[in-house]
């Protein structure tokens, strides 16, 4: 069965087609592991045999690497047969090995580091090199990248980053876009007020939310995605399976947002896993199917370290879930009331 597609075109300037099962590299860039590039490669095929035509990147994910990597992969690939997406907002500079960024997280990557830089000449700067690392003739979509306190650190540190970059950066992206240039631009974010706070300042198209609109987790239907919907913004959601969690179960050392996930939320995890079970419904297809039901959100993007991985994320999306299994998670306090489930 193919991949359902999504057809978006907010401004009319003939939009994009998304499958609403892309790819995000991150765990190419060794991210916890290093892979071979073989096995990387492999895992691209795999990707792309599989159906998936969206493919997502960024400089800080290996540091590089992921880029390079897409650069092999895409080499004589029609390239009106695929969307791409990268991101804006580190710059990556040569330095000594201990002083490489992602220590510990990345690893076997190139030894940079990256500069935080949201201003007009940094973005500028940034989709050269990232052009240059992936070969391509052009990038579809351009993400703020890392625009919330998860990766700044507090809120004035992100407050200051997001005034740096619409004050500066924006403007670029604006410009990109009307050239032509881009089809679309807005940001990656692991947090939905700031996404919010953009929107609410400015003409965005889509925003990569990672990890905050699941199963697990509905708060961005509180008002952002709701300001999405009446915008025509798309949401293409990254981290459907809350960094793990969702995928592996609550068994003991279970992942949720890049840590080991507390109690309370292997208590939640292990309820909504015994209503899919009551229907026959496995806890991971469930989670990979449900933000699919947002109009709003275009594609699904859970990543792969392994062939494996890649076959399960494309066979999950064949799973039947019956509309009960929805109206049970809402009747037991497990699931928004107002979330779109068909």
């Amino acid at each position: 069965m193919p991949l359902k597609i999504k057809h978006w075109d907010r401004v009319g300037n003939g939009g994009l087609t998304f499958t609403e099962l892309g790819f995000g590299t991150a765990p190419l860039g060794n991210l916890y592991r290093a892979v071979p590039d073989e096995e990387a490669h492999a895992i691209l095929v795999e990707a792309w045999e599989t159906g998936s035509r969206y493919y997502d990147t960024a400089p800080l994910y290996g540091l590089g690497l992921a880029e390079t990597r897409l650069n092999r992969f895409l080499r004589g690939r029609n390239r009106d047969e695929y969307v791409l997406s990268s991101k804006v907002g580190r710059l990556l500079q040569v330095c000594p090995p201990e002083q490489r960024t992602g220590i510990g997280k990345f690893f076997d990557t190139p030894t940079r580091r990256e500069q935080y830089d949201y201003s007009h000449d940094g973005v500028m700067r940034s989709v050269e090199f990232s052009l240059e690392r992936l070969g391509v003739d052009r990038i579809d979509i351009l993400y703020a990248h890392d625009l919330d306190t998860y990766t700044h650190g507090s809120q004035a540190a992100m407050d200051a980053r997001l005034h740096e970059f619409m004050q500066s950066g924006y403007s670029a992206l604006l410009s990109l876009r009307d050239q032509g240039v881009i089809k679309a631009f807005g940001a990656g974010i692991n947090e939905w007020r700031p996404a919010q706070w953009l929107v609410e300042r400015g003409d965005f198209d889509l925003f990569l939310l990672a990890g905050r609109y699941t199963l697990l987790e509905q708060e961005a239907l509180e008002s952002f995605l709701p300001l999405c919907e009446k915008r025509g913004i798309g949401i293409v959601l990254g981290g459907p399976y809350n960094s793990g969690v969702l995928a592996t179960g609550p068994k003991p050392g279970a992942y949720y947002n890049y840590a080991e996930a507390p109690q309370d939320i292997l208590d939640r995890v292990a309820r909504i896993e015994a209503v899919c079970k009551r229907h026959g419904v496995r806890l991971v297809e469930a989670a990979l199917q449900f933000p699919l039901l947002h109009p709003s959100v275009v594609s699904v993007i859970p990543g792969g370290q392994s062939i494996e991985q890649v076959r399960s994320n494309r066979t999950i999306l064949d799973a039947t879930i019956p509309a009960i299994l929805w109206s049970e998670l809402k009747s037991e306090g497990l699931m928004r009331g107002d979330a779109p489930v068909g």
